[in-house]
């Protein structure tokens, strides 16, 4: 960054536990990916493969080698593990983890249908190995709606009890699920009850693909909010939302 005297919000610098950036790769080419990690590696923490690109990217192993040049850790997508699970192939994900030199892994039930408890107990096994980073919430808009506040609280708990290092509340590349409604905006009382639960904001991190929605955590919840589902070519200007450097978070709105 360019010095300046401007009073900008003071954030984390790398290694950060606040603040945090997730960028989920969607399957970018690889010349791309270097020259988005090169231009923004240094505010971006996690990338994510997302879903099961990394089985089809036949360079995953440069891509991963990029971002071990730039020291940003990445996992793949909860969906991957979801769709191992499926087929009863848990060990085979485990083997393709450790082969790429995985140290984070995410554990999700979006999709496929496994409750909570059996999810935590999935987290439970593979703390001891990786950083496991869970997920709460549906990709199914219907499942979604249909899960109450309470739920999505004790499911965060149980999660975290289980040995979860953060716990990502579901909205999906779109926006549109999970924490979302199908319209794209936010569950503003479940957001509301999950700020007033004493839940440890700094381990949670909201997916906030939209401007619009890392605008609305941003106020709700300050520039050190972690968000993740952010496109490579966002990075900079939610760095900007976040320092108060673009109009929806100017001092005095933010």
């Amino acid at each position: 960054m360019i010095d300046t005297q401007l009073r900008l919000p003071e954030l984390e610098v790398k290694p950060r536990r606040r603040g945090l950036t997730m960028v989920i790769d969607p399957g970018l080419f690889t010349g791309q990916f270097e020259d988005a990690i090169d231009s923004v590696g240094e505010f971006v923490d996690f990338v994510k493969f997302g879903w099961g690109t990394c089985l089809v990217t036949k360079d995953i192993k440069r891509k991963i080698d990029i971002l071990r040049s730039a020291d940003i850790d990445f996992y793949f997508g909860g969906t991957l593990f979801e769709r191992y699970a499926l087929d009863g192939l848990v060990s085979e994900w485990v083997a393709l983890c450790r082969q790429l030199g995985a140290t984070h892994v995410e554990i999700s039930n979006g999709t496929i249908p496994i409750d909570n408890t059996e999810k935590a107990r999935w987290v439970a096994r593979f703390a001891d190995e990786f950083v496991v980073i869970s997920e709460v919430g549906f990709k199914d808009i219907r499942r979604s709606d249909a899960l109450a506040s309470g739920r999505w609280l004790a499911f965060i708990e149980e999660d975290f009890a289980a040995g979860a290092y953060l716990v990502t509340a579901e909205a999906r590349e779109s926006g549109r699920s999970g924490i979302c409604r199908s319209d794209g905006q936010p569950r503003h009382e479940l957001v509301n009850e999950i700020v007033g639960s004493g839940i440890d904001l700094d381990r949670l991190l909201f997916e906030a693909p939209s401007k619009e929605l890392q605008t609305y955590f941003l106020r709700r919840m300050g520039p050190s909010v972690n968000l993740g589902n952010v496109r490579a070519d966002d990075v900079i200007a939610l760095e900007t939302l976040r320092r108060g450097l673009r109009s929806d978070t100017l001092p005095g709105v933010l």
